[in-house]
C-alpha cells in the first residue's frame, strides 16, 4: 500500500499506545481513520489531537463480544463502502510464571488477542474479497516467535495468530488481500500496566523492557514502512532483539541460554 490518501484504515486498540499513534500517523499522510476500542471517551480524546479530526470516525468494539461485530462491519461498510487497511492491534499480555497462571487467564487472552481478531477478519473478509487490494495488518509480537518468562499464555495468543494469518495470507493472495505481521518488542507503551497477573488482576506495574525500549512513534513509522512496502513479517525492537528470531534458528542452545540469562 504505498499511498494512504484517501484511504480508508480501520484500528483497533486506537484508545492508547500504538494504535494512537497508528491513528495520528496514518491520519497525517492523508487516511480517513475508523477508530475503535471499548472507551468511548478516550476515542474522542485521540480523535481530537489527529492532525485532521474531520478525517475520523470513532466507533466502540469489545474484543471479548464477536457477536457484535456483523453490525460493527455493516456500519463501516455502510458508511465509508469499503476498508483499505484492517489494522488489529487491540490486545493483553501477561505477567505471570504458567504454574501460577489461573486457566481463566489463558482462555482471556486467548479470546482477546486471537479469537476476537479472527472473528472480525473472517465477518469482513467478504467485502474485501471483492475490492482491487486491500491489506491485513496485525500487532503481533517477537512473542509470536518464541517464549518468554511469564508470557505463557500471551506467547500462545501470539502463536495462534501467526498461524491463522499466514495461512491466510496464502489464502487471500487471488483476492489481493495481503497480510503484514508486525512484530514488536520492547516498546515504549502501557502494555505491562494493563497486563494480567496470574490471577486475572491488573499487573500495574512497567517493566525494564518497557522502560528500555524504543519510542511509539519510531515503532509506528516502522510499521507503517513495512505496510507500504507491503513486507511480509518485520521485527522492530532494540539490537540485538531485531536479530533473535536468526539466533534461535541457527544456534537455539546458545539461544536458550541467553533467554535463561535475562530476567523475567
Amino acid at each position: 500500500m504505498k499511498n494512504f490518501q484517501n484511504k480508508i484504515v480501520w484500528i483497533t486498540g486506537a484508545s492508547a499506545g500504538i494504535g494512537e499513534e497508528m491513528a495520528r500517523q496514518l491520519n497525517q499522510k492523508g487516511a480517513t481513520i475508523i477508530l475503535s476500542a471499548r472507551r468511548k471517551e478516550a476515542l474522542e480524546k485521540v480523535q481530537q489531537s489527529l492532525p485532521f479530526p474531520e478525517k475520523s470516525y470513532v466507533m466502540t468494539i469489545d474484543m471479548e463480544a464477536p457477536t457484535t461485530f456483523t453490525d460493527k462491519v455493516k456500519e463501516v461498510i455502510q458508511k465509508f463502502g469499503k476498508i483499505d487497511l484492517l489494522f488489529l492491534n487491540a490486545g493483553i499480555s501477561q505477567r505471570s510464571y504458567a504454574a501460577q497462571t489461573d486457566i481463566s487467564v489463558d482462555r482471556r487472552l486467548m479470546e482477546i488477542n486471537y479469537f476476537g481478531p479472527v472473528a472480525l477478519t473472517k465477518i469482513l473478509l467478504p467485502f474485501l474479497q471483492k475490492q482491487t487490494e486491500s491489506n491485513i495488518a496485525v500487532n503481533s509480537s517477537l512473542a509470536g516467535k518464541f517464549g518468554f518468562y511469564e508470557r505463557s499464555a500471551y506467547s500462545a495468543s501470539k502463536f495462534a495468530l501467526h498461524g491463522f494469518f499466514e495461512s491466510l495470507r496464502l489464502e487471500e493472495a487471488e483476492h489481493n488481500v495481503n497480510v503484514n505481521m508486525l512484530c514488536a518488542i520492547g516498546i515504549k507503551t502501557g502494555i505491562s500496566q494493563n497486563a494480567l497477573d496470574g490471577n486475572g488482576k491488573p499487573f500495574a506495574k512497567t517493566s525494564a523492557m518497557q522502560e528500555e525500549g524504543i519510542a511509539v512513534d519510531d515503532c509506528v513509522s516502522q510499521m507503517v514502512a513495512a505496510i507500504e512496502n507491503n513486507k511480509k513479517e518485520v521485527i522492530i525492537g532494540k539490537g540485538a532483539q531485531r536479530f533473535s528470531t536468526k539466533i534461535k534458528e541457527f544456534l537455539p542452545e546458545l539461544f536458550f541460554k541467553m533467554l535463561q540469562k535475562r530476567k523475567p
